[in-house]
């Protein structure tokens, strides 16, 4: 089962498309028009209004931001492990049973980002890499896949939604990081990632470094992008709730650079002819999926959900359709070797 969010329709993938481009088109100048007015925040299913402060950038003085990065790096939080995580179980415990009692397992995913989550405008369908992984996870702990609820869950928000029941588990390319596994727990990682920068195609840019030099540059808020900005000698940081509204920053001249995970930012080249990813990657990370640390037992069922969807292969085969032809480099360079 999907939330509002996924009305079906028989339309098939290949038919149409001239019609769906048209559709994209204007729904871009809709879109674009009112993100800068502050009214909008973009989503993969189209406008969804927000309070200015949610929808409006968020400007940081880079003075501020290089402090709470330097305080960041004293925490003495360097040295923990990302692959720690709880050894994989098919036993039901408490948390597994209450998700049973109440039928269903709400997932919170992401609807912004092309082929990892989003809503295809053909088909009206909720797809991606992520997405074929949180119905997997949700069909193997309830037995049914009518029973796994998506929710869309702005960047920021990920471990509030989590730590407030909102959602039973988080798939949406959240990096695992020793900060926050204080504040959730987290699944063995299933995919590896690093940040990665975009620039207009018509930026000079070369480089890495010499893009962010004294640029205007985009991050969503809560990302690890954002924490790798504030160490960078950028003239201006601005946050956004989600990855795709930097990409429409980008489009409209207000940013220079836009900083996300690999990932992210090969679909939005892919996404957008008019921008590319330059050479150079920093920060090399996990992913994993979070959920509430008191879960143990729903951690271990999720881990051995995760072992039975590499061995059995569908892990490749989703990378295969969702992330090969933008990635352009080995599957197996991607899945985290257990340690």
């Amino acid at each position: 089962m999907v939330t509002s969010t996924s009305t079906s329709t028989s339309t098939g993938r290949d038919r149409g498309r001239g019609r769906a481009a048209a559709l994209r088109g204007a729904r871009t100048a809709v879109a674009l028009a009112l993100l800068a007015s502050g009214a909008l925040v973009l989503g993969a299913g189209g406008p969804q209004e927000s309070s200015p402060a949610a929808g409006t950038p968020r400007q940081v003085p880079l003075a501020a931001q290089q402090e709470q990065a330097g305080q960041s790096e004293q925490s003495g939080q360097a040295d923990c492990d990302l692959y720690r995580s709880v050894p994989p179980s098919t036993e039901d415990g408490p948390a597994v049973k209450a998700i049973k009692a109440k039928r269903s397992l709400v997932v919170g995913v992401d609807l912004n980002s092309y082929r990892w989550g989003s809503r295809n405008p053909n088909t009206g369908q909720v797809e991606g890499f992520d997405i074929d992984l949180a119905r997997a996870i949700g069909t193997a702990i309830t037995g049914d896949p009518d029973k796994v609820v998506l929710k869309a869950v702005p960047t920021a928000d990920r471990i509030k939604f989590i730590q407030e029941g909102r959602v039973d588990i988080i798939v949406r390319t959240m990096s695992i990081t020793c900060e926050r596994m204080e504040q959730v727990a987290f699944s063995r990682p299933y995919f590896t990632t690093s940040q990665r920068v975009l620039v207009p195609r018509s930026s000079p840019a070369k480089s890495m470094d010499e893009a962010l030099n004294g640029a205007t540059a985009c991050a969503a808020s809560g990302s690890s992008a954002e924490e790798e900005l504030k160490t960078r000698p950028v003239k201006q940081l601005i946050t956004v709730q989600n990855h795709l509204d930097c990409l429409v920053l980008m489009q409209l001249g207000k940013v220079d650079v836009t900083m996300t995970d690999d990932g992210l930012a090969a679909s939005q080249a892919a996404q957008d002819q008019t921008v590319r990813v330059l050479d150079g990657e920093v920060r090399p990370g996990v992913m994993g999926v979070a959920m509430l640390k008191t879960s143990t037992d729903l951690t271990a069922r999720v881990n051995q959900v995760l072992n039975d969807y590499y061995t059995g292969g569908s892990w490749r085969r989703a990378y295969d359709t969702w992330l090969k032809p933008y990635l352009l480099d080995d599957a197996d360079r991607h899945w985290p070797t257990p340690r």
